[in-house]
């Protein structure tokens, strides 16, 4: 640890004043009865005493910046990922507080997931620190002032988008009145709403319920009609700009070491999930470095369907890197595990988890995991949660009338906000 030199004695003096006097008297002595006999050398304070820079560590170590940033993390994507990185740069500890499912709904409507899957999801962003279940939708002066006593909260972080309460208020402005708030910019081209939408978009098809149902033969023919709706290449398409300092920003800049165990796992990870995040900790746990493979679009949409994915490679790619239990990613992974792609990667081990989506269009191909298995290095492992994107999007084709109304409004209040945006500088 370095140490800044020029404030060591001022902070002694500060934190340890009797100990840093009683020093100074006998270092004064010392140099009285040198230079009055002339024959005694004493080395000058800072050599003398060494460990008296220890001064400056303890203040640092004390000063150790907590922030916090609340959110509903419903349809937990990498603008949500984004604005947490943001937040734990503004400090050193990030602590993040999730809404309750009674609060959103009193507030926005009902959430897709339930407290314990966007738990999973926020516990799993490789920023948080700390996380707070049923936190208030609104920051009120008894919830500040236990975020300032209990936790120890020096901020309290929300984006630069306004979040205003059912009566038209401020949800942060008491936050802001004590001046203990803080703001990062919004990550723009992607939202909850947003998403929702892209499932939703899939309704103005006849037979859209098919899409979200249990494979079939009639979903098979469905798929195979090249609906001129496709998410990816038309109708609801993302917006979402990617950039290299992006990917930069969520990547761990590391590779593995030379004796590292690399473990492989693949897959579309579309509309990232509480059950991704736990596969992709079961997959960490067996090695030293997790490798994760990610589906080209047009791999998805030959497995599954046109309208699929529902968020496009680099989108997916984001939600895959912000999670703690990944090293690094492929982006546009092939389908089959190669004999080359393990001697390139120096991959140990393949992993499969025991639920997966469903790939309609994929009978006949050949089994992505032949190589392998011949070798000797392939394994299931089980599946801690039997969510999957379709069952996510089946909660919301069920509900769709309450999420049609509610997108409505919030559709509403983005159009206005890009309507109205300016120039930020860039995060």
């Amino acid at each position: 640890m370095e140490f800044e030199s020029s404030n060591w004695i001022k902070d002694g003096v500060y934190f340890y004043p009797h100990l840093f006097g009683g020093i100074m008297i006998t270092c004064a002595l010392l140099s009285f009865s040198t230079s009055y006999f002339g024959k005694i050398s004493v080395p000058t304070m800072p050599y003398l005493f060494p460990d008296l820079r220890v001064f400056h560590k303890n203040k640092s170590a004390n000063k150790r910046v907590r922030v916090y940033m609340d959110g509903c993390f419903d349809l937990m994507h990498y603008g949500h990922a984004n604005a947490l990185r943001q937040a734990k740069a503004l400090g050193d500890e990030l602590v993040v507080g999730v809404v309750s499912d009674e609060e959103i709904i009193s507030n926005k409507g009902p959430p897709v997931l339930s407290m314990q899957e966007r738990l999973a999801l926020v516990s799993g962003l490789k920023w948080v620190d700390e996380v707070i279940p049923n936190a208030p939708y609104e920051i009120t002066e008894d919830f500040m002032n236990r975020l300032f006593k209990e936790h120890k909260i020096d901020y309290i972080i929300h984006g630069d988008d306004p979040c205003l309460l059912p009566d038209g208020t401020d949800a942060y402005a008491l936050a802001k009145k004590v001046g203990r708030y803080k703001q990062i910019k919004r990550t723009e081209g992607v939202s909850s709403t947003d998403i929702v939408g892209r499932i939703l978009s899939c309704m103005k098809d006849a037979k859209s319920e098919k899409l979200f149902s249990e494979p079939s033969g009639e979903v098979d023919n469905l798929n195979n009609t090249r609906s001129s709706k496709s998410l990816v290449n038309g109708g609801h398409i993302s917006h979402f700009l990617p950039t290299s300092r992006r990917i930069v920003q969520f990547s761990n800049g590391k590779g593995p070491g030379p004796n590292s165990r690399v473990v492989y796992i693949d897959g579309a990870f579309d509309l990232f999930h509480a059950g991704h995040v736990e596969i992709l900790k079961s997959a960490k746990q067996l090695g030293d470095f997790l490798l994760v493979g990610i589906y080209a679009d047009h791999t998805v949409s030959e497995l599954r369907g046109i309208n699929f994915p529902l968020m496009n490679l680099h989108e997916r790619s984001l939600s895959v890197l912000a999670c703690r239990y990944v090293d690094e990613v492929i982006i546009g992974a092939p389908w089959e595990v190669t004999k080359d792609m393990i001697t390139t990667f120096n991959i140990s081990l393949v992993v499969h988890g025991t639920i997966a989506e469903k790939n309609p269009l994929s009978i006949g191909k050949s089994d992505p995991y032949a190589v392998p298995k011949n070798m000797g290095i392939f394994q299931m492992i089980e599946s801690p949660k039997d969510i999957t994107t379709t069952s996510i999007a089946r909660r919301i084709i069920a509900n769709h009338e309450i999420y049609l109304k509610r997108n409505a409004k919030k559709e509403a209040s983005e159009k206005k906000y890009y309507a109205e945006k300016k120039y930020v500088l860039a995060d």
